[in-house]
């Protein structure tokens, strides 16, 4: 079995969602799907602004993908969208530093394992330049950023557990079709928000999973 944040069947894993064949099937993040999302969150925060970032590393296979999907969804919503490369720690800070040059009003924070590990930095550096940002994981919001939009941390492991038990009651992985996250979570930093000068519209905050004060 198996847990991934990028698309199993272009990764080569399986041969469909639906149908995995082989002897391989788990649980897949939606990130990619999910960035648009948290664009449009941002967006609705910051109504009056035209420029927002994206980080995202070059060096991730879905990579591409996401930053096709925020292009796409950053003109519908009339944005511009300057995307920011960043591979290495060092390059983190440096994008943020560029974001803030270019005069981008909020950040979004690709779904990466390289990020998710810098989460701390992430939020540090976003709140020392002063740029709302929006990650995946509620660990974001927990360490200073402004907002997280995601699938809930331990519901994967739940579906694997799942699909654990079936498989060793008899089940086959090619039968057991992947399981995409169907719960997700809005963690808001109200205490980031003031300190940014940001006034969080109650009909966002009656939306969220979480509000950090």
């Amino acid at each position: 079995m198996f847990y991934t944040v990028t698309n199993p069947v272009e990764a080569g894993l399986i041969a469909a969602l639906n149908e995995p064949g082989g002897n391989l099937t788990g649980v897949t993040s939606l990130g990619a799907e999910v960035g648009p999302k948290r664009l449009q969150l941002l967006h609705e925060l910051l109504r009056n602004s035209k420029i927002i970032g994206f980080l995202v590393n070059p060096r991730f296979p879905d990579s591409e993908t996401q930053s096709r999907g925020m292009l796409e969804a950053a003109r519908v919503l009339g944005l511009h969208l300057h995307i920011f490369n960043a591979s290495t720690p060092p390059e983190i800070d440096d994008a943020i530093e560029n974001a803030v040059k270019l005069e981008a009003s909020g950040l979004v924070i690709s779904t990466d394992p390289l990020f998710t590990a810098r989460t701390e930095q992430l939020a540090t550096m976003a709140l020392r330049n002063a740029i709302p940002g929006i990650f995946q994981y509620r660990e974001f919001a927990a360490a200073g950023g402004l907002m997280s939009y995601g699938e809930s941390f331990t519901e994967p492991y739940r579906q694997l557990g799942i699909y654990a038990g079936r498989i060793l009651n008899g089940s086959k992985p090619l039968d057991l079709p992947v399981q995409q996250a169907t719960k997700f979570e809005l963690t808001i930093n109200l205490k980031t928000a003031k300190s940014l000068g940001i006034e969080v519209p109650a009909i966002l905050l009656a939306r969220a999973d979480e509000v950090i004060e």
